[in-house]
């Protein structure tokens, strides 16, 4: 293992060598280029060598051969910067396999090429002819990267910093030195052509299919996913002598096409965060003219069951996807057997007989039975099929250590359980290391799309496919979709609805999707969500008002106005006569007229207006209904003017005797407010965050445990409602979703009957100006 005293004798500093040491793996690389290198040049390394040393150790993910190679280039000083470094990484990159073609290599990353200082000068002065004139207005503002980037775009191989020392030469020649009113002096023009150039640049790297605000935006690492066939420009991807032949083969059977999967296990209900893993599989494949699979990851008979599975399709559908096919794992049950009878005749698995419990922690104890031979374990893996051994008391694992240092992953365990899919024919189950790849392979998915939390398994993802020389798909890696005051974990869920804190799945206050569904979220909102977080490398903790926002502005545009109430009080109209009832022709979007009407009864003798449109003592800015002050009724063209309140026997307003007059005979009234005439009556869920804090799960923010963090305003019921009687029949069919004005968004909620109309507030509106 490397010390801390020779990784900071070339250069490293003490914090940094300490670090590196972490990583037993990139410590034992970077420890042999040392001493093979202090055999080449003796024990004393410099800096600059000692630099590239270490970005051998740590970028470079060929062959030891070639980074021999490199090595040698490195102590030779032909290779002396990080750039002609990374040039050559990249030349090894693109011709994966044969003997290096050193030629083409030196070619490649700039061998050989000498930049004097004279043609650095010159094309300064020549970069900065070409912007002069922006430079004079803009002075110091002008962005220095921009005229070290114009040089080094000529002379890729110059010296970085002697490059950056004669740009700031140059401009304190032509500007003076920097003041301070310098440094304060802002942009006049706004943002630099060149930023615009290179967003429309990144953007053209991801055409986007059928709407821009529905497919998954690409920023970071992911705008440089390989095209098919090119796995091995990717970086970490392991070439092998059979790596071209099998990314040929894989060509010929998918036509060049990319070919993604969405694979959830169905042992649970989805929740936001699979939204984004749907949309960015099916949105990256349709976007590229590909195809999706659904693969449901059914290898653990005990937790599969067919509810799920029916979910999660219907899941993938609601949000407007098709798959190409729908799979399952276990269809490929035969096939992974097979493939692990190859492993142990390869001498790359064995059958163990360590317990679970031994196996836990970080550093289990090494496995007795490793060295085995072939042989027997492959006499005592058929004794596992054949249900000869308890469970427990033998498993296969593979011989390879992950990244997370755990050491030979399990690849078949026993489950005397039957299969929700392929019943009773199998006793032994694929592990999740073992399967997930393999099933990639066999369906040549090119670009196998998983969130962060499956970095640690990359190496046994590749390892494996190259241990039975498969065709072996890239892994990928992105940010999970998290967001505040929410737990998605199917085992807290579980414990929500077994304590009766929610009502089941699709409890509105949850993130699932059928919660979100239910609550009355459009899947195009939530699509639309999905692409304005986009695709990134780092994690993020979202606020769900970010998600609000979307639901509204989908929503305002779809969403059919309508009249409710929460609390009505009657109103008599003393001056209009039942004959004067009549239809009132209400827009369905005032926004927008081409959306049509509807009709809206109209009985002064049967008339409600909220209650809190009411009030004998008003504060000065109090805007509708006093004694004093009138108030307009929406779409009928009256204003009514107080006459009296009846009260009942505890001195509650009961009714309201107005007078009404026309709003063309009137004074313009401060508000017009929403009301009901024989209206429908109904139950109206008001749903709030679950949970008190941001984060239930974190154990400094609730000590008690999230169970402990539920907020109990959570969910309040509005018994009593009105709405009016648009929504009668039809429009009152089960997830209906409608602006009821002036008090949110609502949807039809699934359990509505023909005697109880039931709506779940969806989200508020932005402001509620006419409740001043």
């Amino acid at each position: 293992m490397a010390s801390v005293e020779l990784l900071t004798s070339i250069g490293l500093s003490e914090s940094k060598a300490k670090d590196t040491i972490k990583n037993a793996a990139v410590s034992g690389v970077l420890r042999d280029l040392i001493l093979e290198a202090q055999q080449k040049v003796g024990d004393s390394i410099d800096k600059g060598v000692g630099n590239l040393l270490y970005h051998l150790a740590t970028r470079f993910k060929g062959s030891e051969e070639r980074r021999s190679v490199l090595l040698g280039y490195a102590c030779d000083r032909k290779i002396s910067s990080e750039p002609q470094l990374t040039a050559a990484f990249a030349y090894l990159k693109s011709h994966p396999s044969g003997p290096v073609d050193r030629e083409r290599l030196e070619q490649s990353c700039g061998i050989g090429v000498v930049i004097t200082e004279e043609q650095i000068k010159q094309e300064v002065q020549r970069v900065f002819s070409e912007n002069h004139d922006e430079l004079m207005e803009r002075g110091y503002s002008f962005p220095l990267g921009l005229l070290i980037g114009g040089v080094k775009e000529r002379l890729k191989w110059a010296d970085g910093k002697l490059v950056r020392t004669l740009v700031e030469q140059e401009l304190r020649g032509l500007l003076g030195e920097r003041t301070a009113a310098a440094k304060e002096k802002k942009n006049p023009s706004g943002p630099t052509t060149t930023k615009a150039k290179l967003s429309e640049s990144a953007a053209g790297k991801q055409p986007l299919s059928d709407s821009e605000d529905t497919q998954p935006q690409l920023v970071g690492e992911a705008l440089s996913f390989h095209k098919p066939g090119e796995n091995y420009k990717t970086d970490g991807y392991v070439v092998t002598p059979k790596t071209m032949q099998l990314l040929q083969k894989h060509l010929e059977s998918t036509g060049g096409q990319v070919v993604t999967r969405f694979p959830p296990e169905p042992n649970g209900i989805l929740h936001i965060g699979h939204a984004k893993a749907i949309n960015f599989n099916f949105g990256y494949a349709k976007a590229h003219g590909g195809i999706t699979y659904l693969r449901y990851d059914d290898t653990n008979p005990e937790k599969e069951e067919k509810k799920f599975i029916d979910g999660i399709l219907d899941m993938v559908e609601w949000l407007g996807h098709k798959p190409y096919k729908i799979t399952f794992s276990s269809d490929y049950f035969q096939q992974l057997y097979e493939y692990a009878v190859e492993l142990i005749k390869r001498g790359h698995a064995y059958v163990c007989h360590q317990q679970y419990e031994e196996l836990k922690g970080h550093n289990p104890p090494p496995s007795p039975w490793r060295e085995r031979p072939a042989s027997e374990s492959l006499a005592l893996f058929e004794d596992m099929r054949k249900g000869k051994f308890d469970e427990g008391e033998a498993t296969l694992r593979m011989k390879l250590t992950m990244e997370d240092s755990k050491q030979d992953p399990v690849a078949y365990r026993i489950k005397y359980k039957p299969h929700p899919h392929s019943g009773d024919k199998w006793c032994i189950y694929p592990t999740y290391d073992y399967t997930h790849c393999l099933c990639d392979s066999i369906e040549n998915i090119t670009h196998s799309l998983c969130t962060k939390e499956f970095q640690s398994r990359r190496s046994s993802y590749y390892w494996l496919c190259n241990a039975l020389d498969l065709y072996c798909p890239v892994q990928w890696e992105y940010a999970r979709l998290n967001l505040h005051h929410t737990v998605v974990s199917k085992r807290k869920i579980n414990k929500l609805i077994t304590g009766k804190f929610v009502r089941d799945w699709d409890d509105p206050r949850l993130y699932t999707l059928t919660a979100l569904r239910r609550r009355g979220f459009p899947p195009e909102a939530i699509n639309k969500f999905c692409a304005k977080v986009g695709v990134t490398m780092a994690q993020t903790v979202l606020h769900p008002n970010m998600l609000d926002a979307v639901v509204r502005d989908e929503l305002n545009s779809t969403a059919t106005r309508v009249m409710a109430l929460f609390d009505p009080l009657k109103v008599v109209i003393t001056n209009l006569s039942p004959d004067e009832a009549k239809d009132v022709t209400v827009p369905n979007m005032p926004h927008i007229p081409t959306n049509g009407t509807h009709l809206v009864p109209f009985d002064p003798t049967d008339l409600y207006i909220d209650r809190a449109d009411f009030k004998e003592r008003a504060e000065p800015d109090y805007r509708r209904l006093t004694p004093q002050q009138p108030m307009g009724l929406k779409y009928v063209g009256l204003i009514l003017c107080f006459q009296k309140a009846v009260k009942d026997d505890a001195g509650r307003i009961a009714e309201l005797h107005v007078e009404a007059r026309q709003s063309s005979e009137a004074e313009k009234p401060k508000a017009f407010v929403q009301w009901v005439s024989k209206p429908l009556s109904c139950t109206i869920n008001l749903y709030e965050k679950l949970f008190i804090h941001k984060s239930p799960e974190d154990p400094s923010e609730v000590p008690g445990g999230f169970l402990s963090d539920i907020n109990p305003d959570s969910l309040a019921v509005v018994e009593g409602g009105m709405v009016d009687r648009t929504l009668e029949g039809a429009g009152a069919a089960p997830l209906t979703r409608y602006q009821f004005e002036r008090l949110g968004y609502f949807c039809v909620d699934p359990d509505t009957t023909k005697d109880k109309l039931i709506f779940n507030r969806t989200v508020t509106l932005r402001e509620d100006s006419g409740r001043s």
